[in-house]
C-alpha cells in the first residue's frame, strides 16, 4: 500500500473518524442531586476498558494538547460545569479516515463520552467563563505498571509549526 503523505493544517477536512466512539451521557436526577453512569463493560469494546481514572480542572480560556498516544486510548467524560471545544484528528496513516478532523462542543451544554483510540491527536479547550472539570478513565496506567515507563504521549503542543491547532 502506497504511504500516505503527513498531513498539514490546510489538509485536514472534517469529518467522521473511525473508531472514534462519541456516547451521550445522561443526568439522572432526584431529590438528593444526579448521577451518571460514565462506562459500562458491556458498552465498550475490551480493548478501550479503564485501567484507571483521573479527573481535571482546566480554566476558563484554558487549552490541553494537542498530543497523540501510541499505546493509550483514552475515554474522556465532559459533564460540566463548563463546556469545551474538543477536536480530534486522524493522524493514522492506515486508517480510511486519517485525514480527518472532528470539532464538537461537550460539556454543561451536550455532556458526553468520547472514546479516543490510539493515534487520534487531541485537544480540549475551556470555551465557558468558569473552570471546567473532565474525567478521564484510560485503557493504560500513566507511566506504566508501576510507574515505571515513559510517558505514552506525543506532544505537539510545544511544536509551533504543528498542523494541529485549536482555531
Amino acid at each position: 500500500m502506497p504511504q500516505k503523505p503527513a498531513p498539514t493544517a490546510e489538509s485536514f477536512q472534517s469529518g467522521e473518524i473511525k473508531e472514534v466512539v462519541v456516547r451521550d451521557l445522561r443526568k439522572f436526577n432526584d431529590r438528593r442531586g444526579w448521577l451518571v453512569e460514565l462506562f459500562r463493560h458491556d458498552e465498550l469494546a475490551a480493548e478501550f476498558f479503564p485501567a484507571m481514572a483521573y479527573i481535571s480542572s482546566t480554566h476558563p480560556g484554558g487549552a490541553r494538547g494537542p498530543h497523540e498516544h501510541v499505546h493509550q486510548a483514552d475515554l474522556f467524560c465532559f459533564l460540566g460545569p463548563s463546556n469545551f471545544k474538543l477536536r480530534l484528528w486522524d493522524n493514522r496513516p492506515e486508517s480510511e479516515t486519517f485525514g480527518n478532523v472532528m470539532t464538537m462542543i461537550v460539556g454543561a451544554d451536550d455532556p458526553k463520552a468520547v472514546v479516543v483510540p490510539k493515534g487520534i491527536v487531541h485537544a480540549y479547550q475551556n470555551v465557558g467563563d468558569v473552570d471546567g472539570i473532565v474525567i478521564n478513565c484510560p485503557n493504560r496506567h500513566y507511566l506504566g505498571e508501576g510507574r515505571r515507563e515513559q510517558v505514552d504521549e506525543i506532544r505537539h503542543e510545544d511544536d509551533p509549526e504543528t498542523p494541529f491547532r485549536m482555531d
